[in-house]
């Protein structure tokens, strides 16, 4: 344990807060298990700690090992008169605000034995080496070995903008015309790329590449930009809806933004389900009747 600490923290140091022991403590150990071994598992400067080629060999084994052991002991509640243990999710921060929070937050107070991790990424992951019980992504952007749950609504895009940006500018009618606009960029945190505006209508896709003065990785950023009147953003509906009730923000293009699948909470079809991950799932469970 103390080796897979600092291989994934890269730092003794944090690996030893995360263990709650010393610096010292951890060094001798796991210089004890490379004693014991007779090679090297680390290489270490005065800046960095990385796996040597056999310290990665056991790093890979033991981290998906660790990962089972933990839902073998998380598996233990069932003997408990209460669900319980730890649940670690990975979602994007949208996600976690508008869909996980409200559920999650039911759960906590019902039952105080359940601890709930939440891991805000918008990048993919690998549940299993991660150790992560389950992740949350949008419908089609699951893999198809996951066992998927729905737990929200359809979602839909929204081009938007202030009312002063286009007292100065026509409103786009198509959205080829955006070439022709300011537009506020999303960098994306999964490939660095920007996200190329994605729109629809009558089964026609099209993508578009846009420019403009801003580009930002984080939605409040984009929306600060677009109600001062700096350029047209696109984000999901939901993100700008006040704010078009309010007058803030004019919406464009909306016949070429149909909804598209909400999202989803994901884990590997091998899980074992104990009870407290089986309550959390039928909590987060969307069912139409919410929005009624």
């Amino acid at each position: 344990m103390a080796f897979v600490a600092v291989a994934e923290e890269r730092s003794f140091t944090r690996a030893a807060a995360k263990l709650g022991t010393s610096q010292s403590a951890l060094s001798h150990t796991v210089r004890r298990l490379e004693t014991h071994l007779g090679v090297r598992l680390l290489m270490r400067t005065t800046r960095s700690v990385a796996p040597t080629e056999a310290g990665e060999r056991l790093f890979e084994t033991l981290r998906p090992a660790f990962g089972e052991i933990d839902a073998t002991l998380a598996g233990l509640g069932e003997l408990r008169d209460k669900p319980a243990g730890t649940i670690r999710i990975t979602t994007p921060q949208h996600a976690a605000e508008t869909v996980l929070w409200p559920a999650i937050a039911k759960v906590a107070r019902d039952y105080p034995d359940i601890k709930v991790e939440l891991s805000i990424d918008s990048a993919f992951v690998d549940l299993v080496t991660e150790r992560f019980d389950a992740g949350v992504r949008l419908g089609e952007q699951v893999a198809k070995d996951m066992i998927a749950v729905r737990i929200g609504p359809d979602l839909r895009m929204a081009a938007v903008a202030a009312p002063s940006y286009f007292a100065a500018h026509a409103k786009p009618k198509s959205p080829q015309d955006l070439t022709h606009h300011t537009c506020i960029n999303l960098r994306m945190s999964t490939l660095g790329g920007l996200y190329p505006w994605e729109f629809e209508k009558d089964g026609r896709e099209v993508n578009v590449r846009v420019e403009g003065q801003f580009v930002f990785n984080e939605v409040r950023m984009i929306l600060k930009a677009a109600t001062a009147g700096l350029g047209i953003a696109y984000l999901p509906d939901d993100h700008v809806k006040p704010l078009i009730a309010e007058g803030q923000l004019v919406r464009v293009l909306s016949e070429w933004c149909p909804p598209f699948p909400g999202y989803h909470l994901y884990y590997p079809s091998r899980r074992q389900l104990s009870p407290a991950f089986a309550l959390l799932i039928d909590a987060l469970r969307y069912r139409k009747r919410r929005d009624a």
